[in-house]
């Protein structure tokens, strides 16, 4: 796939960042379960925060395909830190852009373009995750405001975000899925706390949170959009974000990749390099296929957004493929290595573990597979 001049730039740019900032402390991170702030201090000097979003707001004014660009190249080092930038801008910022009225994006994009703070998206909830029409958390008038009761759990950045996208059941007697609203969350809002921190198999340098509303009271400024899109806005947030989910699996597949294929060179079994035998090389050859098919899904989905071509299909698509492609990958790599794959002294291990989310956030493998049925079925 070739890229634009300026693409080129910017993954030229990030490269280079990764390689001199991310790259050395990646281990450490998940290693100490430590949120990456000061590389996110230096991304947003980057401008990487605000990729997609105009000037006029503080971004950068760039495209889909900028974004899935950045977050590729980061996630082949950190998983951690390119899912923290992937759904502070897919998930927290993105719906304010598209759904939000001017006030709103005034008040709040260019903080989170420029890094002054962060954002999340509330959606999941204990008995509500591929179900989205599940969601239990109320949001009841009173006096004038709203008032939200409820519960999230598994939010990406949501105990580091000044704001977070909260879904919640507005008007109980609608249909399913007429009866959501969107709100604006600020963590500062009277009646909202953190709950407890999750401890992960993968992503640990990544913050997800339960989040708790209890008698939580906004003003009708936060209402995102119209009463009752909530729905709507949820699952037109997350066929864009699968975008940036297939960008990530794609780093991290890539990444794990690259050193499967570095220590097949240099290490030395019957004699010779074992990328010289062939029971190696069909593995590698496997996996550089598997890479490139997926690069060419995630960019074609990225490619038809940019462009406000229908994308559902494609994206869901690329998040199927290229997230099942990553536990391929990171698993070959893992046998490549043998008992090395195995200790966290080579970093394939940390690779394999960080590529399991892939097929779980932001709709499940299965999930997928339903968007794209049904997507085929309507042709």
């Amino acid at each position: 796939m070739e890229l634009s001049q300026e693409h080129r730039m910017l993954q030229d740019m990030v490269r280079q960042f990764v390689a001199a900032e991310v790259e050395p402390v990646a281990a450490q991170l998940d290693e100490e379960e430590k949120f990456p702030a000061e590389i996110l201090q230096k991304m947003s000097e980057l401008g990487l925060l605000g990729i997609p979003f105009p000037e006029e707001y503080g971004g950068a004014g760039m495209d889909t395909t900028a974004f899935a660009i950045a977050v590729e190249e980061v996630a082949r080092s950190c998983a951690s830190t390119a899912i923290t930038l992937c759904a502070h801008i897919s998930l927290g910022a993105y719906p304010i852009y598209t759904f939000g009225n001017e006030e709103q994006k005034n008040k709040y994009l260019p903080g989170l373009c420029s890094g002054e703070f962060l954002g999340a998206f509330g959606l999941t909830e204990p008995d509500a995750g591929s179900d989205a029409g599940g969601i239990k958390t109320r949001a009841e008038r009173k006096n004038g405001n709203w008032v939200i009761d409820g519960r999230k759990v598994f939010i990406t950045n949501g105990g580091k975000s000044k704001v977070i996208i909260t879904s919640a059941r507005s008007n109980p007697q609608a249909p399913k899925h007429k009866s959501l609203s969107t709100f604006l969350v600020e963590n500062s809002n009277p009646g909202f706390k953190l709950g407890k921190t999750e401890k992960k198999l993968g992503l640990r340098g990544s913050n997800t949170q339960e989040l708790i509303y209890e008698n939580c009271e906004v003003t009708p400024d936060a209402l995102l959009g119209a009463e009752g899109d909530g729905f709507k806005q949820a699952v037109t947030t997350l066929d864009e974000g699968r975008i940036g989910i297939g960008a990530l699996a794609l780093g991290i597949a890539q990444g794990a990749y690259d050193r499967a294929r570095e220590y097949a060179k240099q290490r030395i079994q019957f004699g010779k390099p074992i990328a010289k035998h062939q029971a190696i090389q069909f593995k590698l050859a496997d996996m550089a296929t598997e890479i490139e098919a997926a690069r060419l899904l995630v960019y074609q989905a990225a490619w038809l957004k940019d462009h406000q071509k229908p994308f559902i299909k494609q994206s869901a698509m690329c998040k199927l493929y290229a997230s099942e492609a990553a536990m391929r990958v990171t698993n070959a790599a893992i046998q490549i290595h043998g008992g090395y794959g195995f200790i966290k002294d080579y970093p394939v291990e940390r690779y394999y573990r960080d590529a399991k989310l892939m097929t779980i956030g932001e709709g499940t493998s299965e999930i997928q597979r339903l968007v794209i049925a049904r997507q085929i079925l309507q042709e």
